[in-house]
This record gives structure tokens, sequence and C-alpha cells, in this order.
């Protein structure tokens, strides 16, 4: 696999030739020369709706979780459905200006075409609240989850989901774009299909007729948004693969190029010749996976030259602990966090247009299946604590004093040094390695 995605890779630059790709993979060690991020910079945090709301409808994910073939059912989930403004609270007392949500399919349109008024007010109210605390909402049309009664229709293998999902996006750009939020339209999209795969959603022969449609869909609603809104920013995020992104991702991410107005980058785990432990992250005990900042430069450079005219936007970042115990490799969050600002804005000195970067996530919440990984600056006990109260983790003031700080500042240095022939954009990240 990693011969395949290199040769991809190549095959890229040599399509842009002496552009960007030269100026940055020829640049000499500019950490003297990192300095602020500048003003408007978008500094968030991200979440979803089924990971962290609770109290959910019938959907696919809420059959996958009370089916038993997973460690936990979502239950309450962090209950965010009921403290939202607490957490608003939270994430504007950190100084964050954009906090991702997901409008939830599912919870307004129980069934077909009947709407839930009280679910539309509640996500009216919602995300009033993250504008009224002066941030800027970024929402998510499609996070993976969708009514049961879609699910009951084959889902994405029925020819009309598109038009029902076209119906209810319809709806959400109408009712919220007045906020100017900043759009995601569908979540990982390829994630999403071998997800629908894994939970029996969709046949596994059916994941090219669902990747057009996520492709049809996603260019039909970016086209309304703009019709509605001409300096809109909208774009779907791609989950960064290391070492496999060209083979993976690129293919549907090129059918979505021209109806992108930025890059959503979700970065988590990295590899390098003596780290190969990323394998950890799809086995399900991602705490042992590694977390290696540096490869989140790589992966910004790998988009950088493939699209670049596009800015980039780090949607996802973060590291998962286990439980919230101490990781084994002894990476504190607060430490990785300044880390992955660090080589965001070593990204942005070397020439890369970064004009965001949000952590995932605010507080825990589910992660598909299981509340074991631990990914939030706040931490919370689903599973044994019923006041789910929120407690602070080292991340919140290290992510606190680096926005009001616009970034890590010039004399930083990572507490992690860079991965020796890091493999997060094999070969490139190895040959042409960041000093």
């Amino acid at each position: 696999m990693v011969g395949a995605a290199a040769g991809g890779i190549v095959g890229v630059r040599t399509v842009i030739g002496s552009g960007l790709a030269e100026a940055i993979s020829q640049s000499p060690d500019v950490g003297h020369l990192i300095g602020a991020v500048p003003h408007g910079f978008f500094w968030g945090v991200a979440s979803a709706g089924f990971q962290c709301e609770g109290s959910s409808p019938d959907s696919n994910w809420l059959r996958r979780s009370n089916s038993g073939k997973v460690d936990d059912p979502v239950s309450t989930a962090v209950d965010f459905r009921h403290r939202y403004r607490s957490d608003i609270e939270l994430a504007r007392q950190m100084g964050v200006t954009v906090y991702r949500v997901s409008v939830e399919w599912a919870r307004i349109e129980p069934k077909p075409g009947v709407l839930d008024q009280r679910e539309l007010a509640y996500y009216d109210d919602m995300i009033g609240a993250i504008v009224a605390a002066g941030m800027r909402p970024m929402i998510t049309i499609d996070h993976w989850v969708y009514p049961g009664w879609a699910a009951d229709r084959g889902g994405w293998a029925n020819a009309h989901m598109p038009d029902w999902w076209l119906a209810n996006a319809t709806r959400v750009v109408e009712r919220y774009i007045h906020h100017k939020p900043l759009w995601i339209t569908i979540n990982e999209p390829t994630t999403y299909l071998s997800q629908e795969i894994q939970i029996g959603m969709l046949p596994a022969m059916s994941a090219g007729v669902m990747a057009e449609r996520l492709v049809g869909v996603h260019r039909r609603i970016y086209d309304h948004i703009h019709r509605l809104d001409g300096s809109a920013m909208v774009s779907s995020n791609v989950a960064y693969i290391p070492t496999a992104e060209t083979i993976i991702d690129i293919p549907l991410l090129d059918k979505m190029a021209d109806k992108l107005d930025f890059i959503g980058v979700d970065y988590y785990h990295s590899v390098s010749v003596s780290d190969t432990s990323a394998w950890h992250a799809a086995a399900g005990d991602p705490w042992n996976a590694s977390a290696s900042a540096d490869g989140l430069y790589y992966a910004l450079r790998h988009y950088a030259w493939r699209y670049p005219k596009l800015p980039l936007y780090v949607v996802e970042t973060g590291m998962a602990t286990d439980n919230g115990k101490p990781r084994s490799d002894g990476y504190r969050r607060g430490d990785q966090l300044r880390d992955l600002i660090y080589w965001t804005q070593r990204a942005r000195a070397d020439g890369m247009n970064v004009i965001g970067f949000n952590y995932w996530s605010l507080t825990d919440n589910y992660e598909w299946g299981s509340y074991r990984p631990r990914l939030g600056l706040y931490t919370v006990d689903v599973v044994t604590d019923r006041s789910l109260r929120r407690r602070p983790t080292d991340g919140v003031d290290a992510y606190r004093q680096t926005i009001a700080s616009r970034g890590v500042g010039s004399a930083y240095t990572p507490t992690r040094p860079a991965d020796s022939c890091s493999l997060a954009d094999a070969p490139d990240s190895c040959t042409q390695p960041v000093h």
C-alpha cells in the first residue's frame, strides 16, 4: 500500500510542477520565522450530534448502538442536548471562535415529511447560543447519521436517498444560513462509506454507488448554499490516512474539488520507520497508536501540493487516551495540543494557507461504539458518573493560553522531536523532511 500511495504522490508533484510544491520542498529550516497567526484565524472545537447529544431518536447509528455488537450503547452520551449552554460557555472561556456541531436529520425528521418542531427549536436555540457567545458555528449537515425510516428503505443503496438527503440539507441550510456558518456537507465521506458497510447498513457491492451519490449531493447542496450566500465557506472534510491518502480519499475528493472553498483536514495518527503503531487505531485501541504531531505538517503539505489554490483548515485533530489514564508513551494532552499548533504554524510559515484549527473535542464523547477512547479537553465519565461532570484536562489551559497568544510563540520547541523518516506522506515526508 505504501508503494502505491507513494507513486500517486509523486505523480501529483509532477502535475503541479515548479509552483507551490517546489517552494515548500526547498524551504529551509524556518522555525525561527514562526510568528503569531493572524487576527481572524479560526480557533475551534469540534463535535457531532449523535456522539454528544444523547436522547437519540431512531437512526442507523442508534440501531447499531443498541444491537449488542458494540462495547457501549450510546445512552445519554454527554447530554449536550440539555447542557449545550454550559458547554458553549466552556468553549467561550477558552477564547474559541468556532464551534463545530451537526444538525441531526434523524432528530428533526423522525418520520418521512414529518418535522419535529421541538427539535428544530432546540437547534435554533443551540446555534443561536453559539453566535451569542461570540463564536461562528461550523455546521455539519451529515455526520454519518440518518433516520431509521431511511435505513428501513436501504439508506444509501436506495436511489431515492439523494433526494431525501437534499430535502433535509436544503431545510437546514435555509434555516441557518443567516448566521454565516462555516459548512461541512458530509463528514469524512470515505470513512462514512466504510462505516456503513461495517455496521451492516450498506452491501459492499454498493460502495461505488454510495460514493457517487455522496459526491452528487455535495455538489448540489454546495451550489444551493452559494446561490443564497456567494461568500459562504463550504467543504467536506477528509480523514487523512497516513501513507495511503492518495489512493483512499483523493479519488473522491478530486470529484468535489471544484465545489470546495477550503480543504478540511482531519488528522490523528502518524507512521514512521521506527513507529508503526498507528494500526492500533483500526484495531480499536487508539490510545496505543502513535499521535506524533509532526505528521500534521505533512498532511497539510500533501493537500497544499495537490490543491494549491484552496485554503486549508484543520477541522479535526486530537489524541485518544484509555478512559482518561496516562498514555503509555507519556504524551500529555496539553503538550500534544501545543505541538499540533506548532506544526500548524510551521506549515503557515512555509507558505501553506492554513486558516483554522479545530480541536476534537470539547468534551469526551461516544466514539462510535465505545466510551473508552477519551479525546476531550474536558473529560466526562459517561459510564460511571451519572452527573456527567465536565472535568478539565491540562489541555484546557494549554488551549486557552495558546489562543490568547495567537499561537505557541517563536521560541517554542515541540515536546516531541519530529519523527525520523516519517511515512505520514510517503515518500516525501521521509525524503524531504521538515527540519
